[in-house]
């Protein structure tokens, strides 16, 4: 292309070029011709320069992984006081439920030795009990020792300073990019360090309070048997009032005076007016036993009614005590003259019905209420001896009745979950009540508008009978088989398949004593001037208890 030995022409720029276009072509020429000189100029340059960015990343590289085992230690130490402060706080959790079940175990000594007390004292001690349930976060606060934020202990102050003071010793390279590192200036992280160490020793403390808080509640949700039942069906525990369990007519506890050998299973049971004869029924027979001399006990009489294998499942007395009513497992009810030398049958009431399951008194003891296995309630004249009428609604057998003072309205329980009341004037139901249960038995005050119903369910709930309000009570562990109201209307007993007799406080049902038997509790009734308790059990005999006030 050239001719040989003769380097190759410079290129000479167009006529009419620039000063700096020719200045920049001259510039291009001598770096595409240059000479061996020139390289060995231009490598090492860039060689140290390399070396200079290896040196400088190197650096970077060696402060990085001192934060990455500065940070390591860090994380270590954090690790530590967590699993530090989660032993604490299983510790205080212990604590707390250990020292939540002395105060429950203590509650019921209280409980126990209240009633010993005369009113007097009975009244001052379960005022002061009460002071003593009303802690404010103020008084608790100060027994603790708290006083605003706690401040860090003094061990992990000491740590805490140590490890800032060496996090701020540590070399700490520049960015690249002539930056600081954002984040790394390990000043701050020693800072956060001893932060984290104050705020978890204050969020200890807040989740202890929290949890004795917590604690407090669940033990008292836990504790409670006694709820009211608002309108829309939320449930919250009753706080009783201070003279839940003093006042005239309150009882204090309930002694057991006489047992009644029946022989039977006693499905019915009922005291006299004047509290000196008792009424048992059994298998085919009600024996009547005299409770007003102390020593062993036989029965006085036996009336056989029924047939031989039925059980007798509900006795009722006129209130001048010289008529007794029966009724049980036969279509007949036989009503017993007492008033002669020898008590005989001066009448039999016959229905279509199978059975009957429980009777009802009229005040002036001119009508008798029997419920009937096929749902019916039905009513008798006692002085023509005749039907009057009947009263249809429940859809299965009818259980349990009781009826107004004023003799105007009836109460019914049904195994069809229905309570429902009548009308007597008017003959015609006036209220339903529906359950998730079967009802075994109720009662009504004598005088006030609540309604205690007892249920298969095991729950006792009173019901007002024109509000809404109500209160669900659940002491009993098994179905409630029989309930009486006390005739002051201030109390009710019920007794259940758990082999138990409760006494409660009316309305909300504060536990007033409880009793327990050898034997599932079927029957009871209460003497007309509340001073006795009479219970029939399954294992064949009644217990007449005397309360004490």
């Amino acid at each position: 292309m050239f001719p040989q030995n003769r380097p190759p022409a410079p290129l000479q720029p167009p006529p009419g070029s620039s000063a700096s276009v020719v200045a920049a072509a001259a510039a291009a020429a001598a770096a595409a011709s240059g000479t061996p000189q020139s390289l060995k100029l231009t490598y090492p340059e860039t060689l140290d320069r390399i070396k200079e960015e290896f040196q400088f990343l190197q650096t970077q590289y060696h402060s990085l992984k001192l934060e990455c085992e500065k940070l390591a230690t860090e994380k270590t130490e954090i690790q530590r006081h967590y699993v530090m402060y989660y032993e604490m706080s299983y510790g205080l959790n212990i604590e707390m439920h250990k020292q939540t079940e002395i105060a429950k175990r203590l509650n019921v000594i209280c409980a126990q030795l209240i009633p010993f007390l005369s009113q007097e004292h009975q009244q001052q001690v379960v005022q002061a009990m009460e002071r003593a349930k009303q802690v404010t976060m103020g008084e608790l606060n100060a027994s603790i020792g708290v006083r605003g934020l706690p401040p860090l202990p003094h061990s992990q102050q000491l740590q805490a300073q140590h490890l800032s003071q060496h996090a701020q010793g540590l070399p700490v390279g520049p960015h690249p990019s002539g930056l600081p590192h954002p984040g790394l200036a390990l000043g701050g992280g020693s800072g956060l360090l001893a932060l984290s160490g104050a705020l978890g020793a204050q969020l200890a403390a807040k989740d202890e309070r929290a949890h004795l808080e917590a604690a407090a509640a669940a033990a008292a949700a836990a504790d409670a048997y006694s709820f009211h039942v608002s309108a829309d069906g939320q449930m919250q525990p009753v706080p009783f009032p201070p003279d839940a369990l003093l006042g005239p007519g309150i009882p204090r506890h309930a002694r057991q005076i006489h047992t009644l050998n029946h022989g039977e299973v006693v499905c019915a049971v009922t005291i006299s007016t004047s509290t000196r004869h008792v009424y048992t029924g059994g298998k085919g027979c009600v024996k009547v036993w005299d409770i007003s001399q102390p020593g062993s006990k036989s029965p006085m009489a036996q009336l056989d009614c029924l047939n031989r294998d039925n059980y007798i499942r509900s006795c009722k007395l006129l209130s001048d005590g010289r008529t007794l009513i029966v009724g049980g497992e036969a279509s007949t009810l036989s009503i017993w003259d007492l008033a002669t030398p020898t008590p005989r049958i001066k009448a039999e009431l016959t229905s279509s019905a199978p059975a009957c399951y429980a009777l009802a008194i009229s005040p002036d003891n001119k009508v008798c209420f029997s419920c009937c296995s096929d749902g019916n309630i039905v009513v008798w004249d006692l002085h023509n001896q005749t039907l009057v009428r009947q009263f249809q609604g429940h859809t299965d057998g009818a259980s349990c009745i009781d009826i107004s003072n004023d003799g105007t309205k009836l109460w019914t329980g049904g195994l069809d979950n229905t309570v429902r009341c009548w009308d007597l004037r008017e003959g015609r139901q006036l209220q339903q009540h529906d359950f998730t249960s079967q009802i075994f038995s109720l009662g009504y005050c004598p005088t006030g508008e609540w309604l205690a119903v007892g249920m298969e369910s095991s729950n006792v709930e009173v019901l007002h009978v024109s509000k809404p309000d109500k209160y669900q009570l659940h002491l009993h562990e098994s179905c409630v088989l029989s309930l009486k109201f006390a005739y002051c209307g201030k109390w009710f007993v019920s007794t259940g398949k758990d082999n138990l007799l409760n006494a409660w406080r009316t309305p909300y049902g504060s536990s007033i004593f409880q009793s327990k038997e050898s034997s599932s509790v079927l029957s009871c009734d209460i003497s007309p001037d509340d001073q006795f308790i009479v219970t029939g059990s399954g294992d064949k005999k009644a217990t007449v208890y005397e309360v004490i006030y």
